[in-house]
């Protein structure tokens, strides 16, 4: 077995994210897309409809951020700790 470096482990995180880029930002786009004109319309029930459409749109903007930023990091940063204490005998 062999320790990986932290280098190491980051250039890895950031190729598994980056293939991920495009299927996560084209989900969250078509969603937001069929969201807005909810969010915009008028009619009959639309204020209902906008209450529940307003979160939804928030939502989705932030589990992109989350998902693209945050957590690759936390991921890496824990694979990180995780090989430290591995090779502490």
């Amino acid at each position: 077995m062999f320790k990986l470096s932290s280098q190491e482990i980051m250039q890895a995180v950031h190729k598994g994210t980056s293939e991920r880029v495009r299927p996560i930002a084209m989900t969250a786009t078509a969603i937001i897309a069929g969201l807005l004109p909810i969010m915009w319309g008028s009619g009959t029930g639309s204020e209902i409809m906008q209450r529940i459409a307003a979160p939804m749109v928030g939502g989705m903007i932030s589990v992109t951020v989350l998902s693209l930023l945050v957590l690759p990091l936390i991921y890496g940063l824990v694979l990180q700790i995780q090989e430290r204490f591995k090779y502490r005998v």
